[in-house]
């Protein structure tokens, strides 16, 4: 992924379609558009799953809270939703073994009805899932299920497990952009749209994009563009078009990291119901626990949404009942914030209650098709639905082919590859792990690298990530700025903010190089990580 051959295509040449947004929709329509021979451009305004792309729960799922309250309101749209979410899962995973795998999910009981309802309802949740090899539900004792989460309260009655999917989010979002790279795409991050380029009916016929690195602009020629903006879709659609009304109702879900002695276990647990509804995740992710999630409307979309004291409190407090040992404050690592694109309905519902659905809108006055709402479990089959409908207007009748499409890192992809590194170039069996399984079939790319000795040092003493990634991501992933390799690219910044901070001038220093930063430039970028990250633990009380 070459961001400056790439920005040479966006100026000189025409595209059939131009898709706004790079993350999971706007990678996945890359894709598919790309593979079904159309000339592509990807552009996104800061990095590939910049934004509710990389701050998901990280699960594959049809949705078990959608399927209770399809059963319990008689909604066909939540249990359409569900199916959706569980045909997709096995393609999910095998599409790239690398980044997803099958998850067990705890969800414990008090009580022999409990237990009962939830092996019932989870026996219907695998049902729906078609083509898929993974475990059916079981109804666990209490002395089972202490052998899978030690950490239990003794005031459990037995529970119940059953199996998602689980995915590294950011990486699995830029697997997609970089394969619709490798297919054709001219994919570019940091770039934004500005305005549109109109014929004298009203028809888009240029995006008007600035490069937000060099501040240059220019004008991307397409025949049609497809709105992916996720959540801040709106702002799209009425710079193509002023007069349409706004159709998104974002709601806004934190998430919090604990250490993994919370959970001691490589399962997860399912919170079947919080004080306002929902269900709460605890997943082990990086060697970490991860806490979340919340629901709450959110309008203020120039601002990042971040994890505040007041959430924190909500995410412990459930957990109080079911962990024997309940973490403090103290304890949190880090933590984050993300929006959901929901499709606002016609009542007054609260945002817990919408359906993660999606919409394909094609507006006529502006010829501008925007992907509405929708969740990552379903990326593929909302692209498909996108792609299809652009091929009506573009008049080219070709199928869908990203079924069986493996992704970058994908194809080939051995986990026990691991022991043949580790006794060719000497690295230690945590590295040795991490890189294959960020890296996939690509990994050899890393390991050319690290001939130099020093690039096979650890960044951070308690973590895997070696400096060869900063030069590798850099020359084949498109990294930027500090930010796009401590975020997305290694996750470091969603696992340890303490971490985050102590390794910036380590990796700036390999970044100054690489891209050339002037001493300034590098002075500039690390101290204006450094500030966002202390900005993060201040918000969330964490000293």
């Amino acid at each position: 992924m070459n961001r400056i051959t790439n920005l040479e295509k966006l100026n000189k040449e025409e595209f059939d379609i131009c898709i706004i947004g790079g993350g999971a929709s706007g990678a996945g329509c890359a894709l598919d558009a790309t593979l079904r021979g159309f000339k592509v451009a990807l552009i996104e305004k800061e990095d590939f799953a910049a934004e509710t792309s990389s701050k998901s729960t990280k699960l594959i799922h049809g949705g078990v809270r959608y399927l209770e309250q399809a059963f319990k309101n008689l909604d066909f749209a939540q249990l359409r939703q569900v199916k959706h979410g569980l045909e997709e899962r096995h393609t999910v995973i095998r599409n790239a073994p690398h980044l997803a795998h099958p998850l067990a999910l705890i969800t414990p009981v008090f009580s022999w009805f409990e237990g009962f309802y939830f092996t019932i309802g989870l026996t219907i949740y695998g049902f729906f899932a078609k083509n898929d090899s993974m475990p059916k539900a079981q109804w666990l004792n209490k002395k089972e299920t202490f052998e899978h989460i030690p950490t239990l309260t003794p005031k459990l009655h037995s529970s119940v497990m059953y199996y998602d999917g689980q995915l590294d989010d950011a990486r699995y979002c830029l697997a997609l952009a970089h394969s619709a790279n490798k297919a054709g795409a001219a994919v570019v991050n940091h770039i934004s749209v500005t305005g549109f380029e109109k014929d004298k009916t009203g028809k888009l016929t240029a995006a008007i994009v600035q490069d937000n690195l060099s501040g240059k602009t220019t004008n991307v020629k397409a025949k049609l563009f497809i709105n992916c903006t996720g959540p801040f879709g709106d702002s799209i659609r009425l710079l193509a078009n002023s007069s349409l009304e706004k159709r998104l109702r974002p709601s806004k879900g934190v998430h919090i990291m604990l250490p993994p002695e919370v959970l001691k276990s490589q399962d997860a647990m399912l919170i079947p119901k919080t004080k306002d509804g929902r269900v709460v995740f605890v997943i082990p992710f990086e060697g970490e626990v991860m806490v979340g999630t919340t629901d709450d409307e959110y309008r203020d979309l120039e601002k990042e949404p971040i994890l505040i004291s007041q959430e924190i409190d909500f995410l412990i407090d459930t957990l109080r009942p079911y962990i024997a040992k309940v973490p403090d404050k103290s304890q949190i690592k880090s933590g984050f914030g993300g929006l959901r694109p929901l499709i606002a309905s016609s009542g007054s519902k609260a945002t817990k209650k919408l359906v993660r659905d999606h919409e394909v809108e094609f507006d006529e006055t502006s010829n501008l098709l925007s992907l509405l709402g929708g969740k990552w479990t379903t990326y593929r089959l909302m692209a498909k639905d996108t792609i299809d409908e652009a091929c009506k207007l573009l008049n080219k009748n070709v199928d869908c082919k990203t079924e069986l499409h493996y992704l970058v890192g994908g194809e080939n992809y051995h986990f026990e590859q691991w022991k043949t590194i580790q006794e060719k170039y000497n690295l230690e069996e945590d590295i040795c792990q991490h890189l294959l399984k960020k890296y996939g079939s690509e990994v050899e790319n890393i390991l050319k690298i690290i001939e130099n000795k020093d690039l096979k040092n650890r960044i951070h003493p308690d973590y895997p990530f070696i400096k060869a990634e900063v030069i590798y991501t850099i020359r084949h992933e498109m990294v930027c700025s500090l930010r796009d390799f401590f975020a997305r690219r290694t996750r470091l910044e969603l696992m340890d903010w303490k971490a985050t901070s102590g390794s910036i001038k380590v990796v700036a220093e390999l970044m100054s190089e690489e891209l050339n930063w002037s001493s300034a430039e590098m002075q500039r970028n690390i101290a204006g990580y450094q500030n966002l990250v202390k900005n993060f633990m201040e918000n969330a009380g964490i000293q």
